[in-house]
């Protein structure tokens, strides 16, 4: 591998569920690149497919779902087919997830300190005292103080906004290549969540971390990431650079999100609405998935429309973008 090759490529991923109903597309030819220490921002309503994007990386799709086809290069080794051992080998360890719900990562009956110690221990050979060492270090980076207490409470003795700090604290522990963060900071005060922020945007500096940061909120990821992939029902249907995307959106969709984001607007002006709902996966509608969301759609957005790069470093999946935004 170069060392200028991403960390993290994805190509044309096609994940679908096997259903009783017929097959969910939730993931359909999607691609990106995540170089090392560059956050991408992965944004979407529910059910864009954004979360088992991530959960595709890691190989945790569960039956009736399954990675049906593209690449999933990390480090130039493509995962997308790799043996659950291999995949328990790179978890954890050379690629770390940081869910919504900490609970998800914590056992409610173990110590911190047991669960952070274990982590380590599962992937590197050190002893224990050097595994301790680095759980008090971890739990230090993300600002928890007293650490020593901490690691021999229980989860329960943690507020939700400790939880999460300590689900991250052990995504940091194996120093991985690839973090992947699923709206890990939705359930936490907006103090919290800036401290968060500001916690992972310096980790993926100093240590040339590259991570994904999937999330329904574009004011979170405003400040956070380098570049941004917006997902509609499936497919990425705008793609650049953070700020440009958010100063001159071109897809509808976009713009739409953009415009219902309250920092982004004038005092008093009310918020856009997108109109409807997103459609179901299983009937999508033929043609462009948002046509029947979208003020500008036309007959042409009858036929399905491909991605294209109308001007340098943006794509956009639409008959009818807003070229004007990128002048």
């Amino acid at each position: 591998m170069g060392s200028n090759a991403p960390t993290l490529r994805v190509e044309d991923l096609k994940t679908h569920f096997f259903t009783k109903a017929g097959v969910v597309k939730a993931v359909d030819n999607v691609s990106f690149s995540v170089d090392r220490a560059q956050i991408l921002g992965l944004v979407g309503e529910s059910g864009s497919g954004k979360t088992v994007t991530g959960f595709s990386i890691l190989g945790l799709v569960d039956a009736p779902g399954r990675v049906v086809g593209g690449r999933i290069e990390f480090n130039g080794e493509d995962i997308a087919n790799a043996d659950e051992g291999r995949m328990q080998t790179l978890r954890g360890n050379r690629i770390a997830m940081i869910f919504q719900d900490p609970m998800m990562t914590l056992n409610p009956v173990l110590r911190v300190e047991t669960q952070m110690m274990e982590t380590v221990l599962a992937h590197q050979k050190v002893d224990r005292k050097t595994a301790r060492q680095r759980a008090r270090d971890a739990l230090g980076q993300v600002g928890i103080p007293s650490p020593d207490e901490r690691l021999a409470a229980y989860p329960h003795q943690f507020s939700g906004g400790m939880r999460q700090r300590v689900a991250i604290a052990i995504a940091l522990l194996n120093d991985p290549d690839l973090i992947i963060a699923d709206e890990p900071t939705t359930a936490l005060d907006v103090t919290i969540q800036a401290q968060i922020l500001f916690e992972a945007q310096k980790l993926c500096r100093e240590r040339g971390t590259a991570m994904i940061w999937i999330t329904h909120d574009l004011a979170v990821i405003a400040g956070l990431a380098d570049k941004v992939c917006v997902m509609y029902a499936g497919r990425i249907v705008e793609a650049g650079a953070i700020d440009e995307v958010l100063d001159h959106p071109v897809h509808p969709y976009t713009r739409g999100l953009i415009g219902s984001v309250p920092s982004r607007n004038r005092r008093g002006v009310p918020l856009y609405q997108i109109p409807g709902m997103t459609p179901a996966l299983l009937n999508l509608p033929p043609g462009c998935a948002f046509r029947e969301r979208c003020p500008q759609a036309d007959g042409a957005c009858m036929a399905e429309p491909g991605l294209s790069v109308p001007f340098d470093g943006r794509a956009v999946r639409c008959f009818h973008p807003h070229l004007e935004a990128g002048a």
